[in-house]
């Protein structure tokens, strides 16, 4: 099984890979068909744990492995990367501000974006959370195109990393959308499918993500950058914040340094 999906283009991997994050967005949402209402302590636990994986993978498969890229191309080997990640934040600041979304733990009028009374909350959840998925399947795209270009510091073992780090935090992404449109009064069974397919934006990305690099190889370490500062992004304006509005700040706290420690250690077992 490995040797076949070694064998597969950077494309195919990259949408296997998104099609596995995306299902776990789904094992998420699903949590609606066992309870109403999710453990609030549980739920921060879980941004936290989240916020510290998408850190991690920020800095460990996407901000070093473009360093040490990019002194292939430029001098100096810091000026791509960090235009690169000043470009992805600036990105995200800027669909953040367009684009109407409401995030999953705060009120309705809280509501940001333009003209957010316009919309049904179960659409401006969906698109909070294409706000995040937006830069996790870029990444994930651009991290197998890294490998198939044959970097030293871009690994297949390395995006394998990142796809089970970002999976892993899709899982309260999913509860997140499914819960709250729960208690809203939808049924249990259109909750489910807005929260799993609130997720279906991954893919997409991850085409983009792969294309960038397959045709303008030098651009990697940018797109890497790029991929980083917009994941950054989403965990200190929503992620982070999320975790810590319900009084639990010690415990999300714990948990975003539980979730930073495992995926350094997946990375360095698996990398």
């Amino acid at each position: 099984m490995t040797a076949y999906f070694m064998n597969l283009s950077p494309l195919e991997q990259a949408l296997i890979a998104t099609i596995f994050t995306w299902l776990l967005t789904g094992v998420g949402a699903a949590l609606v068909f066992t309870t109403r209402d999710i453990n609030m302590k549980l739920f921060d636990s879980m941004l936290g744990f989240a916020g510290g994986v998408m850190v991690a993978a920020s800095f460990w498969s996407l901000l070093l492995p473009a360093f040490e890229m990019s002194g292939v191309y430029n001098d100096p080997a810091w000026l791509p990367v960090a235009g690169g990640f000043a470009a992805g934040g600036t990105f995200l600041a800027i669909a953040n501000r367009l684009l109407p979304h409401l995030h999953p733990t705060a009120f309705p009028e809280t509501a940001e974006g333009h003209h957010p009374e316009r919309k049904k909350r179960s659409t401006l959840l969906v698109f909070a959370i294409t706000l995040h998925n937006i830069p996790e399947g870029f990444a994930i795209g651009i991290a197998f195109g890294g490998a198939a270009a044959g970097m030293p510091s871009a690994t297949l073992a390395g995006a394998g990393a990142l796809v089970l780090g970002i999976g892993l935090q899709n899982i309260p992404e999913g509860a997140a959308v499914s819960m709250p449109l729960r208690r809203d009064g939808l049924s249990r069974r259109k909750s489910f499918l807005i929260g799993h397919f609130s997720g279906m934006m991954e893919p997409i990305a991850a085409v983009f993500g792969v294309l960038a690099v397959s045709l303008v190889e030098p651009l990697l370490p940018f797109a890497l950058g790029f991929a980083a500062g917009a994941m950054i992004f989403v965990v200190v304006e929503e992620v982070i914040p999320g975790s810590q509005e319900n009084g639990n700040k010690n415990v999300a706290t714990i948990c975003l340094l539980g979730g930073f420690l495992l995926m350094t250690v997946l990375v360095e077992v698996i990398g």
